[in-house]
This record gives structure tokens, sequence and C-alpha cells, in this order.
């Protein structure tokens, strides 16, 4: 590591840093050109020199780098990881210790303090995902902190710093021993078969948890539902543990197919009892409207961003019209489950997508519930963007 350089902010941006803001954007600082090369440690001033935070140099999408340390003296060194991986393990010590539920979020980047690094834990084994090249340069610090807090069986990693900011691929093998391949995990007493190293994603979204109990305990029985954008059937399978009559799971890549047979499978459902449909979703709505399809229960939790071979689908501008396309196959009275983890949407938007479908659908509509990230989730009260998981359940009250 260089020594430390000075870093200036621009005064409009001072204020933000002053209050805890842990991202550095390119364009809140007046002097960027003198950060050379990822990994090093920088200090932030305001344009008179005063000091407003310790930080680090990494390009991801969001910024150059992230605030480490609002203190003045307070060193970026080992203590300092091992400081931070404890603080983050005891925060979830009851879901260390929990039974019903072996996979979470053990370290949420800023939300623990140190941005740009995920770590989840499943059964024993951990899986680090590192955001830029930046913090990847502390990666023997971090291993060391977190072989200290919690000793796990293995560790895995996902480099996601090439330089359109994707997954690299590679062996995500790190240390200790390898994980069984599947590796069962529980959630809330159910079970997720999960690949610790295979590709960008392991086959179930964390963040979802407490949605997918609230259906299982609360939305599901006797229901026939639908789950557009399933992925590995995750929903799905906390349905029809619920007692839904049926569920239907849709998704266009290939993959979804065995994966959510597998899901079912380890869960003790009958698979052939469900309907698993490969298909672009948005080719499944038109079909599904043709032939009056209705269901009681529709989730509709798509990426923020995807493209298929005819459709690129951004959640900042075409949710409203897809959960249009979602009025359209609902029973009256019946549950849409709208979700979206797209930062850049606000829950105010969102709740105003909400209000527009239903309006251009000649619906009517009451919210029941809505919910945030899980708790092991941490966030930055001071980096709003972090708590990007927005999920409302809505009923159709007239259509």
């Amino acid at each position: 590591m260089s020594l430390q350089k000075k870093l200036q902010s621009k005064p409009a941006s001072a204020k933000l840093f002053q209050k805890g803001y842990p991202l550095v954007e390119m364009e809140a600082v007046a002097n960027p050109g003198v950060l050379k090369e990822e990994g090093e440690i920088f200090t932030l001033t305001d344009s008179k020199g005063a000091f407003l935070g310790t930080g680090y140099y990494g390009k991801q999408n969001k910024g150059i780098g992230w605030i480490l340390t609002f203190k003045k003296g307070e060193s970026i060194d080992q203590p300092f990881f091992d400081k931070k991986m404890m603080e983050a393990a005891d925060y979830r010590s009851s879901m260390l210790k929990s039974e019903d539920t072996t996979a979470f979020r053990l370290f949420n980047g800023e939300g623990d303090g140190i941005g740009g690094l995920t770590i989840d834990y499943f059964e024993g084994y951990c899986l680090i995902n590192w955001y830029s090249k930046g913090i990847y340069a502390f990666k023997d610090q971090v291993l060391a902190a977190l072989q200290k807090a919690i000793r796990p069986k293995g560790i895995y990693q996902k480099k996601r710093f090439d330089e359109k900011g994707q997954y690299i691929e590679e062996d995500d093998f790190v240390a200790g021993e390898e994980a069984p391949y599947p590796l069962l995990v529980k959630e809330n007493g159910e079970k997720f078969a999960v690949y610790l190293n295979e590709g960008a994603m392991v086959g179930v979204f964390l963040d979802q948890r407490d949605v997918r109990k609230a259906i299982r305990d609360a939305y599901s029985k006797d229901k026939t539902v639908l789950n557009m954008f399933s992925y590995t059937g995750a929903f799905s399978v906390f349905a029809a543990l619920g007692g839904a009559s049926k569920t239907v799971s849709v998704d266009v890549a290939n993959r979804s197919l065995p994966k959510t047979i597998e899901q079912f499978s380890i869960n003790g459902i009958d698979h052939e009892a469900q309907e698993i449909i490969v298909e672009d979703v948005f080719k499944y709505f038109k079909y599904a409207a043709k032939k009056e399809k209705i269901y009681d229960l529709v989730i509709l939790d798509p990426p923020s961003f995807a493209k298929s071979k005819k459709h690129t689908f951004s959640a900042a501008k075409d949710y409203k019209n897809l959960l249009k396309d979602t009025i359209s196959l609902t029973a009256r009275n019946g549950v849409i489950v709208a979700s979206t983890n797209a930062s850049n949407v606000s829950d105010e938007k969102f709740k105003g997508f909400i209000d527009q479908a239903f309006k251009e659908s000649n619906a009517k509509y009451s919210i029941l519930e809505n919910y945030k990230l899980p708790k092991d989730f941490r966030t930055s009260p001071q980096y709003k963007q972090g708590n990007y998981l927005k999920v409302y359940f809505i009923k159709v009250t007239a259509k």
C-alpha cells in the first residue's frame, strides 16, 4: 500500500460526508486524479483541509471508493478489520446459533462499516463478494478477520469487478474444506440446495427471507400461485409448503427447470403436481391473458435490469406496465406481491408505480403490508440507497 493520498471534497458534498455519508462519488471530489491504484488509502478533507474521513480507492458502478472511518487517527490495519468483523458476527450471534435458519448475510457492506464487501453464511461456509479491485486489495486482512471471528468450515468468493462490473468466472473456492455439492441449508425450517462454486449465483436470494415466510404462513393456503421471474422457484416452494393448491413458476433461463425441480424435491413436494415453465415472462403474460388465466396470488420480483432476445426490462422505466399485466391476471380479492431490488427506485416512486398501474387498469387496491431488507442485511441510515429492497403485498379489491 502506498502512502495516504489527500482527497479533497467539493464544498457542496462536504456536509454529506460530515453527516456520515460513506460513498465517495467522482463528482463529489475536486481532485480525483490523485488516486492512481485501487486499494490505496486516502484521507478526505474539506476545501479548507479539515478532516472528513479515511477511505479506500475502489471503482464500482456506484462510485470511486468508500469511507471506512470518520474518526481522525484511526488506522486501516488488521485490528480495524478484526473489529468490524467481530462486531458483525456479534450483531448476528442469534442467527449463528440458529438451527432453523442456516443461511443469512453475515457482513453487509457499508451497513457493517466496509462498503464494497459482503459475506453470506451458508451452514458453516462463507461466501465473500468483492465489488471492486480496491476492496480485493484487502483480501488477506478480510480473510484473517473472518477466520478469527467465526472460524468457518470453508470460504468461497465471487469477484464482481470485471470491466462491466460483472462476475469474473473462475474457481471460487478459497480456503478450508470444500462444501458438499449441493450444500443443503435451512430457512425458517425449510430446505434450499445451494451451489457455492457454480458461477455468479448460488441458488437463493437471502434478502427475501421474510417475504417467503409471509407467503408460506399467511397467503398461500388453497390458493393458485403464479411466480414470475421465478429463478430457482424459492417463492413457489414456500407457497407449496404453505398449502397452495397449485404453483406456476415462469423464468426464461433453461437452468430454472432442473433447479426448481430440485428445490421442490428436497422439501418433499411432488414437482409434477406443480407447473414449471421455461419461457420469456413477457411472452407468458400475453399467453395467460389470451387464455384468460386468473391466479389468487401473483409474485412479481423482476431483476432491476434484464435482457432477453426480444425484451429489455428496466425497473425504473417498465415496472408500472409489468404491474398492469399482473393486475389483469389476478383474481378479485387476490393478492399481488410486488417487489423490486432497484436502488434507483425510491419507496415513493415504487408506490407511485403501484398507484398508476391500478388507475390505468381501472382497478382498486389496498396495501396489506410491506417489507424491507431483513435484520441481517444491516444498512447505514446515512446511505439510504443501501436499503434497496421494497416489497408490497397488494390486495386487488375491485377490477
